[in-house]
């Protein structure tokens, strides 16, 4: 795999609560108990964490052959949301719409669906938790409908709101992500719709890395752009230590991984020019684990804490375990899971889409060392 380094660069479509029609989310009306979980805006465990929790030595659903998992028989997944107990999680399925709340001790149950247009690589992309969701109930998900990819939001029992619609829509270049940087501020990342020149353009929403203000209120103030010429997504993720916002995504050139600090200084951290297909990433105390579909990898890339430099070639922390990963999330105790993409990345005939324990014998993720330069 070659490597370089680069420098620092100074719905609402009317409908009723449980009946489904173009536009609306289809919630499961038997779930009783709404699902415990708080965004990742907390702080996180200082100690090496144990190993993840046991797992059943046949994953749930109980058909599903593959072990070691915390959930199988999934379709292509794309947004993952860890619970507070750190023994269950919320799943997105992309091609699906569905919204899939598992367990390690409990079948599956479906929370919502949620009408996409999954041509390409489209469909449901990514969702989040608002950061008050105990009080408000409510999740954001970034989709693609048969004109537009946009932003809406959803109330446990009620029709999706439109947040932010219009964002262009592509043969390619669809994917994108959420992330809550504040109680108050939702980040989304937009692809370029596979066309490079839109996400140039300052009119165009496509290509972008777009600050939404008070998500939860009606009306709320136009995005504002924080970053420009994003290619094709790609994940983002929160530096809990330092605040910084990682940005991963491909372009026509190389893929890449892109940081946005506190104050708002943007670098390019690090860039794969053989294009290895960059997915989601996780970040904590300097050090970024980024997803490889292609290559089928996870590597960590590591910052030195003084300069923010790389300190090295990126280390692969996981190779071909389960395949094609995109998602990577923290839960509350420390460990790092996974969730897989192998029924859209070629091996749908050999491999089930999971979620998984990214180190399941444990000690969590892996810090930051001393400068390897």
């Amino acid at each position: 795999m070659r490597i370089r380094r680069t420098v620092r660069c100074a719905l609402a479509a009317g409908c009723t609560a449980v009946l489904v029609s173009s536009g609306c989310a289809r919630f499961n009306d038997a779930q009783s108990e709404p699902f415990t979980t708080n965004p990742e805006l907390r702080p996180q465990p200082s100690s090496t964490p144990p190993p993840p929790p046991p797992l059943p030595p046949t994953p749930f659903p109980k058909a599903c052959p593959a072990p070691g998992v915390m959930q199988g028989c999934l379709e292509s997944t794309s947004g993952l949301i860890m619970g507070m107990d750190s023994k269950t999680a919320l799943v997105a399925e992309r091609t699906t719409g569905a919204v899939k709340e598992i367990s390690i001790s409990a079948e599956p149950k479906v929370k919502m669906v949620i009408p996409v247009d999954p041509a390409g690589d489209g469909g449901l992309m990514d969702i989040v938790l608002s950061p008050t969701y105990s009080q408000d109930r409510l999740m954001y998900a970034y989709i693609s409908t048969p004109t537009d990819n946009r932003v809406i939001r959803i109330a446990d029992g009620d029709v999706p709101k439109d947040i932010l619609t219009g964002i262009p829509k592509g043969a390619t270049g669809n994917t994108g992500a959420l992330i809550f940087t504040s109680p108050t501020t939702l980040v989304v990342m937009t692809g370029d719709a596979g066309n490079p020149a839109m996400a140039a353009d300052p009119n165009s929403l496509a290509g972008k890395v777009l600050r939404i203000e008070q998500p939860t209120t009606i009306g709320q103030a136009p995005p504002t752009t924080a970053l420009t010429g994003v290619g094709s997504g790609g994940g983002m993720c929160i530096d809990p230590v330092d605040g910084s916002l990682y940005i991963v995504d491909r372009t026509p050139g190389a893929d890449r991984l892109q940081r946005i600090t506190k104050k708002s200084e943007i670098s390019t951290v690090w860039t794969w020019p053989d294009k290895p297909g960059v997915a989601g990433c996780a970040a904590m105390d300097g050090t970024v684990l980024v997803n490889l579909i292609n290559t089928k990898l996870t590597v960590a890339v590591r910052l030195a804490a003084s300069t923010g430099a790389v300190t090295g070639e990126p280390d692969v922390v996981r190779k071909d375990t389960h395949a094609h990963a995109w998602a990577l999330r923290m839960s509350p105790d420390g460990n790092v899971w996974g969730a897989t993409v192998n029924r859209t990345a070629g091996d749908a005939e050999k491999l089930d889409d999971v979620v998984f324990p990214l180190f399941p014998q444990g000690g969590g993720f892996p810090r930051n060392s001393d400068d390897k330069t």
